[in-house]
């Protein structure tokens, strides 16, 4: 990648400088910071200016242990030296993908209550195909209105801590929310704030008329300036020397999506073609344009200056495609991760000088983790395996099945991970019950290479499901009007999944996916720093929807309306 200013990690205010080299010194030398110590501005002030929630996608857990050796001193670095660490964190809902986990994140609520139990859902009452943040009465600015385009929070069923911090404080707090993807952005700004996002078609950051009548001057200003377009003819480089890499000599895996101009081994050219801004969102480049996008909200916005406590939530989602185009372990995916290090340590000095750390709330977390593909775990002795984007949908053994059972191969509408809905006016007119068709089909995938469960819409209306672990994470992902009529479960490491995120991604194939109730999937680290919080690492099992009750009552205001999780108390100061 072209050499960029500010990629660099420089502290701008002496606070910052000195945590990130206590810490540095503390980690080179082999000192664990002890359980409780007292944070460097433990007399700032009770409540911050500003929370500053990041959410990095796909970022498991062991992510940023994995390349520690080579983080710098203002990122990851700072997280862990100077804040506190939960290293056991853990989603407890069954289908990971980005919607659930960015709406859990912030309203401390499970789908089954915030209602976002997937990226996409068919609703069993109207049969519309429904995108999680789809609203035709609010279009894209600047585009013209047209059906399933329209954005907004409107699905989203429960309030965010954001909704919460602005009910609370009368509205003087403000809540902004940015992101490459739609619903990274619009699902974390809750109801009440204001959402930006780019756009792979104009390079842009956009927002919708649910937020605002025309563009703020400032984002005006800094989209005129066209950002995204001085990567053209440019390419995706290493960081460092090749040598330096775990992943050196697996550059070219036949797995990986090979997309023109892209290719599968560095350097990744950009090209200057019609596609160039969603090529740039598959790559680092898309965080750089968050960061950069963030810091001019910061400022212009003069986020933490006012009366009231201000909150940003910002979500990185590089981690994500890369994931999906190259897989977590490969060469593309490590030097993210380092570049992304970067990145966060110029949001935290950014913010320091803007701010002050010691008046802003840091946390860090994730919406889901990942998988290694199945080609990766397969070399290493597991018995694994895909099913195509397809398989669900066209004719085969389930089709054939339902015609020697009913009669009938026209019972299945389409599979739209993680559910397969069936043609509910289809099984009325053979004169069938759902329920029982429903029943038949889970049997017969269960009976499949690669399916671990599949459990049905009417067992989870009528109870009928036990307590294990995986049917307790499928209840909590179950909404009786938006999912699906079977859950499917996958085997682990199978490849299981539905067209719509290779399509929205614009790509053919994708090496690795995310959306299972598999530990791979549910693990994610949760960091928060910064104001008064202590230095401490933390082993116990806790849960991101943890997060927005731990922030409630860090705030001293009444957490999210559907939260279920429980304050973080190693983090809430002692009043």
């Amino acid at each position: 990648m072209a050499a960029r200013r500010g990629w660099r990690f420089r502290p701008r205010r002496r606070s910052l400088a000195l945590l990130a080299v206590g810490g540095l010194a503390l980690a080179c030398h082999g000192y664990r910071i002890p359980t409780g110590t007292p944070h460097p501005q433990a007399d700032a002030p009770a409540r911050p200016r500003l929370v500053l929630q990041i959410t990095v996608d796909q970022l498991r857990g062991d992510l940023p242990m994995r390349f520690q050796d080579r983080l710098g001193p203002g990122g990851f670095r700072y997280l862990m030296a100077q804040g506190t660490h939960f290293t056991d964190a853990h989603y407890r809902h069954a289908n990971t993908e980005t919607a659930c986990g960015h709406a859990t994140l912030f309203t401390g609520a499970d789908p089954a209550r915030h209602g976002i139990i997937a990226n996409d859902w068919i609703d069993q009452t109207s049969g519309a195909f429904v995108y999680n943040t789809e609203d035709d009465r609010h279009h894209v600015l600047g585009s013209e209105p047209k059906p399933h385009e329209g954005v907004s929070p409107r699905n989203l069923l429960a309030t965010t801590i954001g909704d919460e911090l602005v009910a609370n404080d009368g509205g003087r707090s403000r809540v902004f929310s940015v992101s490459i993807k739609d619903r990274g952005a619009i699902l974390p700004g809750g109801h009440a704030g204001k959402a930006f996002w780019f756009s792979k078609r104009s390079g842009e950051f956009v927002t919708s008329s649910y937020y605002y009548a025309a563009y703020p001057e400032w984002v005006q200003a800094w989209n005129a300036s066209r950002p995204a377009d001085r990567y053209r003819g440019t390419s995706w480089e290493l960081l460092h020397d090749r040598s330096t890499y775990l992943a050196g000599d697996r550059d070219d895996r036949p797995y990986e999506a090979d997309i023109p101009p892209l290719g599968r081994t560095f350097p990744h050219a950009f090209g200057d073609g019609k596609y160039l801004y969603r090529l740039l969102t598959l790559t680092p480049v898309g965080d750089a344009l968050t960061l950069e996008f963030a810091k001019a909200l910061i400022e212009n916005e003069q986020l933490g200056q006012g009366t009231a406590t201000d909150f940003l939530a910002v979500s990185f989602s590089s981690t994500d495609y890369i994931g999906h185009v190259f897989g977590p372990s490969s060469l593309e995916a490590e030097d993210n991760v380092l570049r992304l290090d970067r990145t966060l340590g110029e949001l935290f000095a950014f913010v320091d000088a803007e701010v002050g750390l010691e008046h802003t709330l840091i946390v860090l977390s994730a919406d889901h983790g990942g998988p290694e593909a199945p080609e990766y775990m397969t070399s290493l002795g597991m018995e694994v395996g895909r099913y195509p984007f397809d398989y669900f949908r066209k004719p085969g053994p389930l089709t054939e099945a339902l015609e020697r059972r009913f009669g009938r191969d026209d019972l299945i509408a389409t599979h739209s991970h993680p559910y397969l809905y069936l043609d509910l006016e289809a099984i009325r007119s053979a004169g069938l019950a759902v329920e029982a068709v429903e029943r038949f089909l889970a049997d017969e995938l269960r009976n499949l290479p690669g399916i671990a469960d599949a459990l049905t819409r009417s067992d989870l209306l009528e109870g009928r499901v036990g307590g294990a672990p995986v049917q307790d994470q499928i209840r909590r992902n179950f909404h009786p009007t938006r999912s699906g009529n079977i859950h499917l479960v996958q085997e682990q490491y199978w490849f299981l999944h539905s067209t719509e995120e290779a399509e929205k991604m614009g790509i053919p194939s994708i090496a690795a996916i995310h959306g299972s109730p598999w530990r791979y999937d549910t693990y994610v680290p949760i960091f928060f720093a910064g104001h008064r919080v202590p230095a401490q690492r933390i082993a116990r099992r806790v849960a991101p929807s943890d997060i927005a009750p731990t922030l409630a009552a860090y705030l001293g205001i009444k957490p999210p309306s559907g939260s279920i999780g429980k304050p973080l108390h190693e983090v809430v100061p002692r009043r």
